[in-house]
């Protein structure tokens, strides 16, 4: 009896021991950066390790007003609430109709969301660029053939705000659905069919009961989404040619070029960077512990 004590502390300890090596492991590069943040140059070339000595705030005013960040950060925040708010309400949608209304095609389009999880986002690139092209030239010639624009002046989906929240609700839906379909399965089907009886149509019954059930599920998709969309570079790199639409990645990009030897400006944008999703994180740790534990895909 007491070995087996013995052994349940050692175990316990090294558990503890992992998980501070862990936790050590993931503060210390935050507050790496956030400290080197505040030196010049010059100070962080000499010493890399140690507090400032000096500690320049214009590194962080600077950065802003560099890289035009007040306008980014609004970018960047409708981007990801609005493609976080579409992907949750359209995969809660779909999951409803795959898990709860028996149809020959449910099965073929649910798989076909599902082998969406298997493509990256480096091989849709390209095929995105021609597709999004080549919509919008189809579009502007129609316009163009009634005489109310031309069709070299229509952007719809081509560097619009409008075009890259579709593009970032497409790619997080494969994913989403797979994950609202199996939670979905679990909400008992008697619920829905005495709904039907008592006369609510299926809008009804998503909305209020499929829907507000289906709380833990969208907060784990956001989860997944939120930090995907305010972090994601490569595609609206592409899609967006305007700087005023832009996110704030793009922004962060300008100082590994012309500002790539002034260290402490570049420091201090990618602690402007990375703020918003600690805080995320911190604000929504409790809803998100809750979500993740309760939104578990059941087998």
């Amino acid at each position: 009896m007491k070995r087996n004590r013995v052994l349940g502390g050692v175990g316990k300890g090294v558990a503890y021991l992992v998980m501070g090596l862990f936790t050590l492991m993931t503060i210390y590069p935050i507050v790496w950066l956030v400290i080197n943040s505040f030196k010049s140059t010059a100070e962080y070339q000499i010493d890399k390790i140690s507090l400032p000595k000096e500690w320049i705030f214009s590194n962080y005013t600077g950065a802003w007003s560099l890289g035009t960040f007040d306008q980014l950060i609004g970018n960047s925040i409708l981007y990801t609430a609005l493609a976080s708010a579409g992907s949750i309400l359209l995969a809660v949608l779909a999951a409803f109709a795959f898990a709860k209304l028996k149809h020959k095609a449910t099965g073929p389009i649910y798989g076909s969301f599902v082998l969406g999880i298997l493509l990256s986002i480096t091989s849709l690139m390209v095929p995105l660029f021609l597709q999004v092209s080549q919509m919008d030239k189809v579009i502007g010639d129609i316009l163009q053939a009634f005489g109310w624009m031309k069709s070299e002046d229509f952007h719809l989906f081509y560097n619009t705000r409008f075009g890259m929240i579709l593009i970032y609700i497409g790619a997080g839906l494969p994913m989403a659905v797979y994950l609202c379909t199996e939670y979905v399965k679990s909400i008992p089907d008697s619920l829905v069919e005495a709904a039907r009886i008592d006369g609510a149509g299926y809008f009804q019954i998503f909305w209020r009961i499929i829907l507000p059930m289906s709380t833990p599920i969208a907060t784990t998709v956001a989860v997944l989404t939120v930090p995907n969309v305010w972090n994601e570079f490569a595609l609206i790199n592409i899609i967006i040619s305007s700087m005023d639409q832009k996110s704030l990645p793009l922004g962060i990009l300008r100082f590994s070029s012309a500002l790539s030897s002034d260290y402490g400006k570049q420091f201090a944008a990618l602690v402007i960077g990375l703020a918003p999703m600690l805080i995320f994180y911190i604000a929504f740790r409790k809803q998100i512990t809750k979500g993740v534990s309760g939104g578990a895909v059941k087998g």
